[in-house]
């Protein structure tokens, strides 16, 4: 068996048969991983404390709805490729578990999450609970 690697291809040649491997991760891919990271704390700057948490979800899911079809149009414009729908929905689909897991693992234990909800409130009532 030979192995070839090239830049980004890896080749294993046994007698008549090839097997390839590629390994290519496109910049809007990345961008729209990043992007769902941080997608708690942008729904926490856009509601309140007082909002439900369903409604933070349905948020969140918007949120990742627009990040996966906006990043699978990027990747298909760079690619100079048709627009894959079932790409949009399974990367949206991630989008949103990268976004709940980073939520409950890292965003609300840190108390970056609680503090994300304070960034616009203007003061505190004299009962102690803040107001926006």
């Amino acid at each position: 068996m030979d192995l070839i690697i090239a830049s980004n291809l890896l080749v294993a040649q046994t007698g008549d048969s090839s097997l390839a491997i590629e390994f290519n991760l496109p910049p809007a891919l990345i961008i729209g991983l990043l992007i769902s990271t941080v997608l708690p704390i942008l729904t926490g700057l856009v509601t309140t404390r007082l909002t439900s948490s369903g409604l933070k979800a349905v948020i969140l899911a918007l949120l990742s709805a627009v990040t996966g079809l906006l990043t699978e149009l990027a990747a298909s414009i760079n690619a100079g490729t048709t627009y894959d729908l079932g790409n949009g929905l399974v990367l949206a689909l991630t989008a949103f578990l990268v976004a709940v897991s980073m939520h409950y693992g890292i965003w609300k234990p840190t108390t970056v999450s609680a503090k994300a909800q304070n960034v616009l409130v203007t003061s505190k009532g004299d009962d102690g609970t803040y107001r926006a």
